[in-house]
């Protein structure tokens, strides 16, 4: 495993994004390191100047770091600690060949996530954006027995596709508002996890899908779960079923997606990521039956504060010498 060189009284760490204060703060007392004060988004030529004359990388999901810029990373760098739990973005297979170890923060933002999805659950199925938009610009005529309904979610059906730490948040939360839970994973749960959470395994994705109200994505991106909501499968759900994802925004066929939608084939969605990032399908915009975040699932102070303890745990594991907590080997994509 690559270690600090104890040549050097302090790692040499380059961070590509803003962290809390508190965060950035330790991180200055702790190691040379180099901050992103205006937080801007790193160019691919920014990020890999970087790696070169850093130990120590930072950076988050807005930083592709693919096999070829890792070419371009020289010797020097030996560790990608990663703010943020998902390593998608990183060619993590390319880096342990050249010596490089990459660390992620794993569990922090479970409760955070799980929040967001119930949230996006309510704000669609009680059609809350729409009375929020009609109140905002002063529309709203006074209280009518027939406006703004949209339906009960207890004793919904809810399809959560991903069953690890953020499914079970979800499906715990399900519960206390009176859903039906059900999943698809790729292993099933033990009996006594199953029996705990009230949840129903489907071996059968299509089968699933067929049958839910609500369907949670909660997978990660990996080669097996891109567009595993495709064309084909979005079909498949019934026309009253709402769709909400805050995990990976690969993981659906978006264009697939925004078809049935504006078509009426689908209910309704909530969405706080995106297939292509920040460049989101402008039809999507248009559509009063969906609500779209700017990738808020993680986004509270208690759960990007921990983020960054996780990191600098993890640098500082490393810098003395140990494997760090939360090392990302291939095996686990």
């Amino acid at each position: 495993m690559p270690v600090a060189d104890p040549s050097r009284a302090r790692l040499k760490v380059t961070v590509t994004r803003r962290l809390p204060e508190a965060v950035e703060t330790r991180m200055s007392e702790l190691f040379d390191v180099t901050l992103n004060s205006d937080d801007h988004r790193m160019s691919r030529d920014e990020l890999a100047a970087a790696m070169r004359v850093s130990d120590v990388v930072v950076p988050t999901v807005t930083d592709r770091i693919d096999a070829n810029m890792l070419a371009q990373a020289g010797e020097r760098l030996k560790l990608i600690a990663n703010y943020g739990a998902g390593v998608d973005h990183i060619d993590v297979q390319s880096a342990r060949q050249r010596g490089v170890l990459v660390t992620n923060t794993p569990g922090v933002v479970t409760e955070d996530t799980a929040d967001m999805t119930m949230a996006l659950i309510l704000a669609v199925t009680r059609r809350m954006p729409e009375g929020m938009a009609e109140m905002q610009t002063g529309r709203w005529g006074g209280w009518a027995p027939t406006s703004h309904l949209g339906g009960r979610v207890g004793g919904r059906r809810l399809g959560i596709l991903g069953m690890g730490r953020i499914g079970q948040a979800v499906a715990r939360r399900a519960n206390a508002f009176g859903m039906q839970v059900h999943y698809h994973n790729r292993r099933r749960l033990r009996p006594e996890v199953e029996a705990d959470l009230q949840a129903t395994w489907w071996e059968s994705l299509d089968q699933m899908l067929a049958r839910m109200d609500i369907v949670s994505v909660n997978a990660p991106h990996t080669p097996s779960t891109f567009h595993l909501l495709n064309a084909r499968r979005l079909k498949l759900l019934k026309p009253t079923a709402v769709v909400i994802n805050t995990s990976r925004g690969e993981v659906i066929d978006e264009n697939a997606l925004t078809r049935m939608l504006r078509a009426g084939e689908i209910a309704g969605a909530g969405l706080d990521v995106f297939e292509h990032g920040h460049e989101i399908n402008p039809r999507l915009r248009e559509l009063p039956n969906v609500v779209l975040l700017p990738h808020m699932g993680s986004a509270t102070i208690e759960g990007r504060t921990e983020m960054g303890e996780k990191v600098l745990i993890n640098i500082k594991t490393f810098s003395d010498g140990h494997r760090p907590p939360d090392l990302v080997v291939p095996s686990m994509l």
